[in-house]
């Protein structure tokens, strides 16, 4: 048997962000064009030698990116919108970024989550173009690490389906004529890279782990038959991921050489169907044994055992070892961690460290022995350390879940009696207008941070700064004419890690980053012990930018599905248990909010959607759990509480129904990619509780006009109701700049005075 060692993909961000920081400065016009692309070749070529020294001996390219992948394809493909005929002879970056991000006189694509990941992708938007392969980039990286580095690697597209699948504007009876223009192009890539000396091409299809109607295994099934003949010299490699092969028995027998299944995040379906079906002897097998979406190191016996299972099943002549995905969704090495506990440390495997696991182990399927004499039981022996430490073992926080009551998860009255409640309490105008919480975080908020954290100022210092920077943002917004204010979180780095800083069972890391969009990187908690709330978090702050102003500010929370959904979670607890600690948690914040007199409280859950399972079967299970751990932390406020929660990239649809159990007073959403989708939505199913559809992008540097953001209200005023609409941004504003977030805002607030003004008249 031949085995041989690959990843899905590798983290291109760099270890200390090395490739976010290029970008941006290319951004801010410090690089020339000449200089972005030689630093981003350098970037390329250490990342493929350093994996190269990781013992990896498949390395992938096509697995780079200047934004996004889904978009790279987009303008490979010339799936370029229209609206962007309005930029005057722009270079090929500047066109691949006003896509990206917007530019002055033109909107961005529409961005949105990558399956059940946090990563979002740009939308590919289809108008009936004429499509063509403008140029192979993948080829370029292809020839980059023959030429440069001296490997013939492996590369990796995002496959004909999945693109399609994931792409918009076209309806059904335009969805053949636009496969039947992609499939030529795919072919053109995929022999251009045979003809340069690829012995593989890994084509990703995601979107063949979800639910598919006949229709479309039909669909895909004559999309590889006439890929297949186009590319006859071709040896091609569908890889799924994120959960087991859907329609297995017919996708299975796909004229492709090879199948790359994921075994860690299939519900052990994938080993079943092989069992049940078979695997054909003569396709190459890669098993993605390694978990691409953690960061806990192997069980090194459990993933032998999946794969032994596998040959016994299958017999097959080829096997690759390989991660369950890409490896872009974990940090790069936890080698410079130098603060974090040793037995959590011990247990933790980033994308390095996943790499080595992966030689290990085929290097053990190789020779049958390991490299490293007792890997195994040391292997154990940290999982088991971390398993019995005191910090999983906390029974204060086992006996307050024990004692919850259904009671606990239940506002005392129902929403239209705690409307009327609040409108009398409250006494806010028609459509109010408010912010969703953040505002930006410039340079001298940053510095002065960094400057605390290393004991360059005293705390002292630090506090009045941020009471200085409270206060100027409070009459800020007071000049702007918001109706419901907030105090602008400078405090916090990020709205999950902030959190996870006052609750016990969280860890931190120094260079822990991933990509979430574009160059916006995050740096994930880890929750990797039993989670308790031990003192007020948010409530200074609050109460102290309360002080400044008649007008309300809202106490702001990040939710407890949310805060899973962006950390990595331990792996001995259900996500459900987790959720629940975290809400409970929550709960008692809440509780500190509402007895220091802050009468709006904002509890956001963006990432609610996100983690719905891909198959539709598992939905319901989710739901239950993570809508019971949103109302365990909102249900014990008295009426006259407004919970406010946000919302982002959610398609309304398929939603709507856990949408309004959640039972929260007003839901924020992030709209303004879509807004025509969600209009049409809210036609169908109508909301009945307080709703404010984001008026403005704020992932775009651009300021939109009042006139654009009236029409988004005058639209959205057909299907919300009066009393319900509340007028926002689609999202925080901590990313932006402080000039534009003001203009931005002023419109906004303009557009809603114009808005009142028009509704009483009628």
């Amino acid at each position: 048997m031949n085995v041989i060692s690959t990843v899905v993909g590798y983290p291109y961000i760099g270890p200390k962000r090395e490739w976010k920081r290029t970008i941006e400065r290319f951004w801010k016009k410090e690089l020339t064009e000449h200089e972005f692309e030689a630093e981003l070749k350098q970037l390329r070529i250490d990342r493929l030698k350093h994996q190269q020294d990781l013992g990896l001996e498949y390395i992938t390219v096509g697995d780079f990116t200047k934004y996004d992948r889904m978009l790279d394809l987009a303008v490979m493909f010339n799936l370029i919108p229209k609206r962007y005929d309005v930029l005057e002879n722009p270079t090929k970056n500047e066109l691949y970024y006003a896509m990206a991000r917007g530019a002055k006189d033109v909107v961005a694509c529409e961005m949105t989550k990558w399956f059940n990941t946090n990563y979002h992708y740009i939308v590919p938007e289809y108008e009936g173009q004429k499509l063509t392969l403008q140029r192979n980039d993948i080829l370029d990286q292809f020839l980059e690490a023959r030429n440069e580095v001296g490997i013939y690697a492996k590369p990796t597209i995002i496959g004909p389906y999945t693109f399609v699948d994931l792409a918009k504007g076209y309806d059904e009876n335009e969805k053949a004529l636009f496969i039947l223009q992609l499939i030529p192009l795919y072919a053109q890539v995929i022999n251009e890279l045979t003809e340069a000396g690829a012995e593989w091409i890994q084509i990703e299809e995601p979107s063949f782990t979800k639910n598919l109607p006949i229709e479309e295994i039909q669909l895909i099934e004559e999309i590889y038959k006439q890929l297949c003949k186009l590319t006859p010299h071709a040896k091609l490699l569908v890889q799924t991921y994120f959960e087991s092969l859907f329609a297995y028995e017919r996708l299975i027998q796909l004229p492709v050489d090879g199948f790359g299944l994921d075994f860690v995040h299939d519900n052990k379906q994938n080993l079943k169907s092989i069992q049940k079906f078979g695997f054909p002897k003569n396709k190459t097998l890669s098993i993605g044994v390694i978990n691409g979406r953690d960061i806990w190191s192997v069980n090194f016996a459990e993933a032998v055992s999946i794969i032994n299972s596998v040959k016994q099943l299958t017999n097959i002549e080829n096997i690759w070892i390989s991660s369950s995905c890409s490896l872009q969704h974990v940090p790069v090495s936890k080698n410079m961690e130098e603060k974090l506990p040793k037995e959590l440390f011990d247990h933790l495997a980033f994308a390095d460290e996943k790499i080595r696991e992966i030689a290990h182990i085929t290097h053990f399927m190789q020779k049958g022995s390991w490299l490293k004499e007792g890997l195994v039981a040391n292997s154990m022996k940290v999982i088991q350390a971390l398993a019995t430490h005191p910090v999983r073992q906390n029974k204060r926080v086992e006996k307050a879940l024990a004692n919850l009551t259904p009671m606990d998860f239940k506002r005392s009255v129902s929403y239209k009696e705690r409307q009327q409640i609040q409108k009398e309490a409250l006494k806010l105008p028609d459509f109010p207008t408010t912010t969703i919480g953040s505002f930006p975080q410039s340079t001298e908020v940053k510095k002065t941070r960094s400057a605390w954290r290393k004991g360059e100022i005293s705390d002292a210092q630090y506090a009045q700064f941020l009471k200085e920077e409270t206060a100027r943002w409070i009459q800020i917004q007071e000049e702007i004419g918001l109706d419901v204010l907030v105090h602008g979180e400078f405090e916090r780095t990020d709205m999950v890690e902030y959190f996870g800083e006052h609750l016990t069972g969280f860890a931190f890391t120094d260079f822990g980053w991933v990509v979430s969009y574009g160059s916006r990187c995050v740096k994930p908690p880890i929750i990797y012990g039993d989670v308790e709330w031990t003192h007020p978090m948010t409530v200074k702050e609050v109460v102290e930018a309360q002080k400044l102003t008649d007008k309300y500010v809202k106490g702001m929370l990040t939710g407890p599905v949310t805060i899973l959904n962006w950390s990595f979670v331990r792996n001995d607890l259900s996500r459900e248990k987790v959720a629940l600690q975290i809400g409970y948690a929550l709960r008692q914040e809440v509780e500190a909010l509402e007895k220091a007199g802050i009468k709006i409280i904002q509890v956001d859950e963006p990432a609610l959607r996100e983690g719905l399972p891909l198959r539709k079967e598992n939905w319901a299970d989710y739901l239950r759990w993570a809508v019971d751990a949103f109302k365990l932390t909102t249900s014990n406020v008295a009426p006259d509480i407004q919970i406010h929660t946000h919302m982002c990239y959610c398609e309304f649809n398929d939603f709507i129904e856990p949408i309004k159990s959640l039972d929260a007073d007003v839901i924020s959403l992030e709209t303004s990619r879509s807004h025509g989708e969600l209009i049409h939505s809210l036609k169908e199913n109508p909301y009945e509780l307080g709703i404010g559809l984001g008026v403005y992008d704020i992932h775009s540097p651009r300021v939109p006009s009042v006139e654009e953001m009236l029409t988004i209200l005058q639209e959205s005023l057909a299907v919300i109701p009066k009393e319900q609409f509340w007028i926002n941004p689609d999202c925080g504003l901590k990313t932006r700049q402080e000039s534009e977030t003001v203009a931005s805002l002023k419109n906004m607030v303009a557009a809603a005075l114009v808005l009142r003004k028009q509704v009483v008249s009628i």
